[in-house]
This record gives C-alpha cells, structure tokens and sequence, in this order.
C-alpha cells in the first residue's frame, strides 16, 4: 500500500504506534488551522485594502460580512456531503479550491474581485470542519473526545494567530503578501492530506436534495443534537459578545491602546486550547455531564470577573481566559456527545451542529454592538451573563431529562 493508498478502519487508525498517530493528528490540526485563518486574514487589513483598492467604508465592510456569510453557506451546503463521498477526497477538494480562491483575492484588481475571492473562500474553508469530522470517525470511543480536541485546537489557533500573522505579513510586502503566503500553505496541505490521510468507506448513499433533507431531520429526530446545538449557539453567542465588545473597551478611555496591541491582547485566549484537551480527557473517561456543567458554571463566573475588568487590565485578563476554557469546554463535550450518536451520519450532524454553533456566535456579535452602543461595557457584561445563564440552564434541562 502506497502513502498515496492508506486505507485504515478506525480501530486500525487506534492501533498506531503513539508517535505515528500523534503525527497524524498534528497534520490534521495544521491543516485545519490553515483552512480556518483564509477566513481572518482579511480583518486587520481592512485599511490598506481600502486605500489600495479605492474603497469606500461600506465596500470594505462587508469584507468580513461576506466571508461569514460564505461560511455559513459551506457549512449548510458542503459539509453534509461528508456522509456521501470519500472524505479525504472531498478534503482535499476544498483544500486545493481553498488556495485557488485565495490567489484570486491576492490579484483582485478591483473590490467586487476580492469580494468574489472572499465569499469563495469562506465557502470552501469548510473543509477544515471535513477533517474534524473525518477524525471523530477513525477514532475509537474511548479516545474521540482527545483527537476532536487535537484537530479543533488547530482551527482556534489559526483564527487566533491569523490576526497577527496578516498584520505582520503585510509589513513585509503589502496586504496581498497575506494573502499569497496563505495560498502556497493551503496548496502545501492539500498536497500533504492527499498522500497522508486515510481513506474509510462512505457510510451513506444520497441524493444530494435528500442528503440535506436528512440533515434537517436529523434536528427533528434526535434530542441530544438539538440541545447540544443550543448550548453550543448559546456558549459561541456569550464568547462572541467579549471578543466583539473587547475591542471598544480596549480603544476607548481608561485603555486607548492602538489595534495591534489589541490583537497581541486576544492571543491570551489561546490559553482555552490547552483546557480544551483537558476537558477532553474527562470527556473521554465519562464525565461529559459534569464537564458541560462546570463550563457552564465558569462562564457565568467569567462574565462576573470580566466586569471588573472595565477598569483592570488583570481582571479583564483572567475572564478573557476563563471564558475561552469555558467556552472551548462546552464544544469538545458537546462534539464528544453528538459524534457518537449516528456513526453513518457524522458530517450532517457536525453539519447541523457547527450551523447552530456559528450562528449563535454570529448572533452575539450583533447584539454585542446594539448592546455596547446602548449601555456600554455594563450592558456587555449583562448581556453576557444572561447568554451564559442559558447555557446553564440548556444543561440542567439537558440533566434532567437523563434522570428521568
């Protein structure tokens, strides 16, 4: 069998040596982490695209809007898709259209081409959450929740690191250095996944109208995924209201600090990535439940401290990484959860599950700035316990339905 050829069950896949298997799961988590960053790249550099492209403020808004909504599009459309064609294929796909759409908005000579680039981009991006579920299914029971979190970690990272990386690339040569730069490692890891990942069987035979019924249906026809879609929309909306809000508070008075040392700020969450294998070591030894609860638990305490920190920078510290743990918590349990429902059916419920997730988040961002320009960071924080408060009680709904 040739490195292009690898062909493993997930018991196979188990059966590793360590230091192969912790190789391949590190690729994965690379990968991901680079299929994810296409989607942030954008953002703080925003002003010399403008200025370069001759943009109005509108224009280069809807920038960012535009890479979310073509996310949002991947993961309702593609993902699914999963369940009904060879993964490592499909992977390698959106891998390779990642980079191609990535060398478009690098030549974009005009806005509505980079905006094209942008929304294919995004679209395409998804292939990252095509990994994560090609992991959950070559992993064993007994080990799901560590690997998701491994591959997972990469996708946190690289929207973490993306900021700072397109800032300082963009030193070097202009913004498109970002861009290119990005591109060539896209390229380089869907050439890497193509001889290195392995290949399992395809578990579903659909047509592409009836494969995304079933994913629709598969909200109706299992409870668990429904209220772990809810408290992941919940615990993404609560995440996503401090990392939009961070920003005002940071710019404006007793702080006044510049935009790069704003985003050095948000690299503090990557603390949350070292939590999340953590959580998953529990998961995996069966305490999902008092997982979700004790995250639940610390991001209302999070927002509690986060508070306090509108006029300390040690207090705003600690909450920003108490509701990172939390919040990374609250995915890998959820994941470990609904991964193990319907074996046949994983990318539509990853599919129905990350659709939840990023609307929740994209939703608080949105009430984040009504909210801020109304009560400012009072009303942040108000807003933000009451989000947290709800994934309290989805859990304890969640507790007492299995005691009944």
């Amino acid at each position: 069998m040739t490195q292009t050829e690898l062909r493993y069950t997930a018991a196979e896949t188990a059966a590793l040596p360590a230091g192969p298997r912790r190789a391949l799961l590190l690729l994965m988590a690379v990968a991901t982490g680079l299929s994810c960053a296409g989607n942030y790249v954008a953002q703080p550099l925003l002003d010399l695209i403008a200025q370069d492209l001759h943009l109005g403020s509108v224009l280069a808004g809807l920038i960012v809007t535009a890479s979310q909504a073509g996310y949002a599009l991947g993961l309702m459309l593609l993902i699914p898709l999963g369940d009904v064609v060879d993964r490592r294929r499909l992977a390698v796909t959106l891998f390779s259209a990642t980079a191609l759409f990535l060398t478009v908005s690098a030549l974009a000579p005009s806005g509505p081409v980079l905006l094209a680039g942008t929304i294919l981009t995004a679209l395409t991006s998804v292939g990252a959450q095509v990994v994560v579920a090609h992991t959950a299914a070559l992993a064993t029971e007994a080990t799901r929740g560590r690997a998701v979190a491994t591959v997972m970690s990469g996708i946190l990272l690289g929207g973490l690191l993306a900021r700072t990386a397109a800032g300082g690339l963009s030193e070097l040569g202009g913004w498109r250095t970002a861009y290119w730069v990005l591109a060539v490692l896209m390229a380089a890891a869907a050439v890497t996944l193509h001889r290195r990942l392995p290949t399992l069987a395809v578990t579903a035979e659909l047509r592409y109208p009836a494969l995304i019924r079933s994913t629709l249906a598969l909200l109706r026809e299992e409870p668990a995924l429904r209220r772990r879609s809810l408290l992941g929309a919940l615990s993404l909306a609560s995440y996503s209201v401090q990392l939009t809000s961070l920003t005002f508070l940071l710019s404006g008075a007793p702080y006044r600090w510049s935009a790069p040392a704003i985003g050095l700020f948000g690299l503090v969450g990557a603390v949350g990535v070292l939590a999340m294998t953590f959580a998953a070591r529990l998961s995996d030894g069966g305490h999902i439940q008092k997982v979700t609860g004790g995250a639940a638990v610390l991001q209302v305490v999070s927002w509690l401290i986060l508070f306090a920190g509108q006029s300390s920078l040690a207090w705003l510290a600690i909450g920003v990484v108490t509701l990172n743990i939390g919040q990374q918590a609250v995915l890998n349990s959820s994941q470990t959860v609904i991964y193990a429902l319907r074996p046949e059916a994983r990318s539509r419920i990853n599919s129905a599950f990350m659709t939840s997730f990023f609307l929740g988040g994209a939703t608080g961002s949105a009430l984040a700035s009504v909210v801020w320009a109304a009560a400012g960071w009072t009303g942040v924080s108000t807003l933000g316990v009451t989000l947290s408060a709800g994934v309290l009680a989805v859990w304890l709904w969640e507790r007492a339905r299995a005691s009944r």
